[in-house]
């Protein structure tokens, strides 16, 4: 069963944005500035402009592959099903670790009003475990209400970080930002400054590529959005839309609230904060501005929390689908069109990493996302390499392969600044993803994918069938709303012939009523005389490319098809020696819409200006089958 379009461009934003706005900006910056002083501004812009150039692939692969799952969905689908595994388990751990460090912040808030200092580790495990069922419900009810919630809590966070930054701004201390690069120690418990020097020393450029690297784990949430594209209205619009003005958003937000905390709170105070913002808000309008932001990042939780058991349950949900994880695990609820079973295993999963200790957790859920940025741009190289004729996607990375390889690189520079205890938490993970693969998924495996159609086009030696591209065709018809019609249906089901030598319409037709006679239960004689009394009559050759040859008979109540390519040609008369196209087929009185839907649905196809040039160059039978199931379509209204 599908899941249900519910998501606009607005809903993709704020999927996006409050997958972003947590513990980077709240929490974050303090630790940030005791490793760079001032600086660290440059390197959350570089971290944005980092990620705006690793989420170009991620979009890319989103709309022309919208499905559940979204990073583990192209992966699998371009390395095959073994990293696919891998990379779909590490997703889900990944996005559930970090939504769990959401909602422990969220328990942590509601246990301090409720218990105050008497608020112990037990007691927090416990509300955390409330939460994350409230999220659950909301979850399993309806994507609607888990988005619409989404935007809410978005478009209040942004409201009051905006009175943030407008009301800080007169109150800023340039002298603050003297000197810009600021490296403090612990010294007795405290952070004291040890180091400094200006923007433009040896420890500049170092510094600001470190902090970029530190706090990446900020813009983390942009993966959220690929996981529940298919549940996007026009994913070729909406996604792009939202994924990209998301991260233009929040890099300028995460810029204005650091230029405000940076040029309020004293360094020395900053560095040994680990509540920034509010500890600003609060110079800036008391005891009411520390309890606005407050509030801000009780909603900056609350969003994340929700973004990620929206999208951390899509892929149990797309590892069933694919049969590597059990078929129940993918059931989708017939009323809510929610997939239950997966919302609830992912809270399960939230709720055991409350156990856990969460810093190395945090820190190789980091890794994973890294790691997932990496395979998802080697997958767009891969997969245009390939040469997939049903590779279509609405938006493509600019600066193609330059692009996807600097970011290759770069990620994998940021997963070796982390350290050895989250690389091998990640190697830890790998191992449990490699022994769910060998004990079920390996037996139920899909064959075909991008990197064995790369190998063709390498060394020629390996021999495909066509399932990958059928369910890229496929895929498309979903993305576009695409409601096949009863042609559709019969070109689904049609012999089609490719033709190796030149012939004529006498040979088609003769050879053709043998076979229709047999379907039809017809004498193969009567038949050939109908198709050339029909000829005669006026030619059925449309164009001196295409021909649509057909009879209608009165005794019958069925529709057959035939489609033939020919590049030597077939001679139909005089005035259309080579003919490469031919559509037969023999109709009923009764199937007379059927019919007049066959004649305008060919008329649209061969009306594409390129038709002829992609008839000719398709690779074989089923390539030309995907050619007119692809043909361009009347678009339909919106909602």
């Amino acid at each position: 069963m599908e899941l249900k379009k519910e998501l606009g461009y607005m809903d993709v934003f704020s999927i996006s944005s409050g997958a972003m706005i947590s513990s980077g900006i709240f929490i974050l910056p303090g630790i940030a500035f005791s490793k760079a002083g001032p600086i660290m501004i440059l390197g959350y812009i570089l971290g944005g402009l980092i990620a705006f150039t690793g989420i170009l692939s991620i979009i890319e692969l989103t709309t022309a592959m919208p499905k559940a799952g979204g990073d583990y969905f192209f992966i699998v689908r371009t390395l095959g099903p073994l990293i696919g595994t891998v990379s779909g388990v590490l997703s889900w751990f990944a996005i559930c670790l970090k939504t769990a460090f959401s909602i422990f912040g969220i328990a942590g808030v509601i246990g301090g009003v409720i218990y105050g200092n008497n608020l112990d580790h037990q007691t927090l495990v416990i509300i955390s475990a409330a939460v994350t069922s409230v999220f659950l419900f909301l979850n399993i009810i309806g994507i609607e209400i888990a988005s619409t919630f989404e935007v809410i809590l978005v478009v209040g966070l942004l409201f009051l970080m905006g009175l943030f930054i407008a009301v800080g701004m007169f109150r800023i201390n340039i002298d603050f930002f003297t000197p810009f690069i600021q490296i403090y120690d612990l010294v007795d418990n405290k952070f004291e400054l040890v180091t400094s020097s200006g923007p433009f020393s040896t420890l500049g450029a170092g510094v600001i590529v470190s902090t970029a690297a530190f706090i990446f784990v900020s813009f983390g949430g942009l993966l959220k959005v690929a996981s529940v594209s298919e549940e996007v209205k026009n994913p070729k619009v909406n996604i792009p839309k939202g994924m990209i003005s998301s991260i233009t958003v929040i890099t300028v937000v995460y810029a204005a609230t650091l230029f405000i905390t940076i040029g309020v709170l004293p360094g020395n105070v900053l560095a040994n904060s680990l509540t920034p913002i509010a500890d600003t808000a609060q110079i800036l309008a008391g005891k009411p501005g520390y309890i606005v932001l407050t509030i801000a990042s009780l909603l900056a939780f609350l969003s994340t929390a929700n973004a990620g058991i929206m999208a951390a349950s899509r892929y149990p949900l797309a590892l069933s689908r694919d049969k590597l994880f059990p078929s129940f695990v993918g059931r989708v609820n017939k009323k809510f069109k929610t997939p239950t079973v997966a919302i609830i295993s992912t809270g399960l999963l939230i709720v055991g990493s409350l156990l856990l200790p969460l810093e190395i957790l945090v820190k190789t859920a980091s890794a994973v996302i890294l790691m997932t940025y990496v395979l998802t741009n080697l997958s767009v190289i891969i997969i245009r390499e390939s040469n997939l004729s049903n590779y279509r996607p609405s938006f493509r990375a600019p600066l193609y392969p330059w692009i996807q390889i600097f970011t290759i690189f770069l990620f994998l520079y940021f997963i070796s600044r982390l350290g050895v205890s989250a690389i091998e938490s990640s190697i830890g993970l790998v191992l449990i993803s490699l022994i769910i693969y060998f004990t079920y998924g390996k037996k139920n495996a899909s064959k075909e994918y991008a990197l064995l159609h790369l190998l063709i086009r390498i060394t020629n030696n390996l021999k495909l069938g066509h399932n990958l591209e059928s369910e890229l065709r496929d895929i498309i018809h979903q993305r576009d709303d695409v409601e096949l019609t009863e042609f559709d249906k019969i070109v689904m089901e049609a012999p089609i012939v490719d033709l190796k030598k030149f012939t004529s319409l006498e040979e088609l037709i003769v050879l053709e009523a043998e076979k229709f006679s047999i379907i039809l239960g017809k004498n193969h004689l009567e038949l050939e005389n109908l198709f050339f009394e029909r000829e005669n009559e006026i030619t059925t050759a449309i164009s001196g490319f295409t021909a649509i040859p057909h009879i209608v008979l009165e005794d019958i109540d069925t529709f057959h098809m035939a489609v033939f390519r020919c590049k030597d040609g077939i001679k139909f008369s005089e005035k259309h020696p080579e003919i490469k196209a031919v559509f037969l087929f023999v109709s009923s009185p009764k199937l007379n819409k059927l019919h007049l839907q066959t004649l305008a649905s060919i008329a649209t196809l061969i009306k594409d200006e390129k038709f002829q040039e992609k008839w000719l160059e398709a690779k074989d039978e089923d390539y030309l089958r995907d050619l007119i199931l692809l043909r361009k379509r009347k678009k339909k209204k919106r909602k």
